[in-house]
């Protein structure tokens, strides 16, 4: 027995109940009231009683009723929906199976049209050198299509292509080193070998750059030395004083110390030397001559006593230049 009709079953038996109360109340009333007439109370609420028993009995009734038969009409529309759905399923079954089809045949129409677009953007990615989202690429032709062949050659291709591109950069810059070198611009080589090396961190070649630089610029210091002691020996003054000056930048403080009285005494060469010119182009009134080395002497020795002998007579030597008449200073 279900709950409901467990339900149904109490209310039945509470009525009934009731309906032997009003009874009873009902006939103990008429046995009241013809004994004594003037109390009908009894009788009374036996009748109102047993009307109201049976008033909510029927509109129960009527209720339960109610309530069945739209039980009854939900059941009956719930039964046609199934009925109807079960003989939508095989229906909705064949779509499924006919989309997952339909999926499948596009998927291998498009396979080779996604193919050739992959293709397309790898070579995309190494015309603009992006090296790595090409490689990227070819690991997803090999991934997705499953064209490991084809993926190997294609990353065979990026690493050739990407090992000339590196080549032919690290080149270029050996070229402005060698530029900066020649030129003896060691800073500005030292900061392209930096950039290089930036750049390329793991080239064994570029490692060696910067030290390749150190060379050179020991290898050049070590000429200008050469050069300076050989023209020390020969007494050579202005080709000694002309590698001094290139020699400056390249000397260590104790280097220049080491040189002090070698220099003193090559410029003390030169400036004897120049006097003699001096004092010749005056005796020979080659005036213009003489101004052009006693302005040297001047410009190149200024606190000599040379120097400031050769001030006293500069202007009279340029009043003689000025009148070719005059003999003598």
């Amino acid at each position: 027995m279900s709950v409901q009709q467990r339900s149904n079953s109490s209310l039945t038996w509470i009525y009934s109940l009731l309906i032997i109360l009003s009874l009873f109340f009902i006939g103990w009333g008429v046995y009241l009231f013809a004994k004594r007439p003037e109390q009908p109370m009894v009788l009374a609420v036996g009748l109102l009683a047993g009307i109201v028993v049976l008033l909510a009995w029927t509109l129960t009734l009527y209720l339960e009723t109610s309530r069945k038969e739209t039980t009854a009409r939900q059941e009956a529309i719930l039964h046609a929906i199934s009925e109807q759905i079960r003989s939508l399923a095989p229906v909705l079954t064949q779509i499924s199976e006919q989309q997952l089809i339909s999926e499948r045949a596009k998927a291998i129409a498009f396979r080779e049209s996604e193919r050739e677009a992959l293709r397309r953007a790898i070579a995309e990615e190494t015309s603009r050198k992006d090296w790595d989202a090409a490689l990227v690429l070819a690991n997803e032709m090999e991934t997705v299509f499953g064209y490991k062949q084809e993926a190997d050659r294609v990353r065979e291709e990026i690493a050739i292509q990407r090992n000339t591109d590196v080549r032919r950069q690290i080149t270029d810059a050996l070229t402005l080193i060698d530029k900066f070198c020649r030129g003896e611009q060691w800073t500005l080589a030292l900061r392209e070998a930096d950039r290089l090396i930036a750049a390329f961190p793991n080239d064994p070649q570029v490692q060696r750059i910067p030290q390749d630089i150190e060379d050179r610029r020991q290898a050049l210091k070590q000429q200008l030395l050469d050069a300076w002691n050989d023209a020390v020996t020969r007494h050579d003054v202005d080709g000694g004083i002309e590698i001094l000056k290139q020699l400056d930048i390249y000397l260590t403080p104790a280097e220049a110390e080491s040189m002090q009285d070698t220099a003193r005494r090559v410029f003390k060469d030169k400036l004897m030397l120049l006097g003699q010119q001096f004092a010749a182009a005056v005796k020979n009134h080659a005036w213009a001559e003489a101004i052009r080395l006693g302005e040297s002497i001047i410009a190149e020795f200024p606190n000599s006593r040379m120097a400031q002998e050769v001030r006293e007579k500069i202007d009279l030597l340029r009043q003689r230049s000025a009148s070719p008449e005059a003999t003598k200073v």
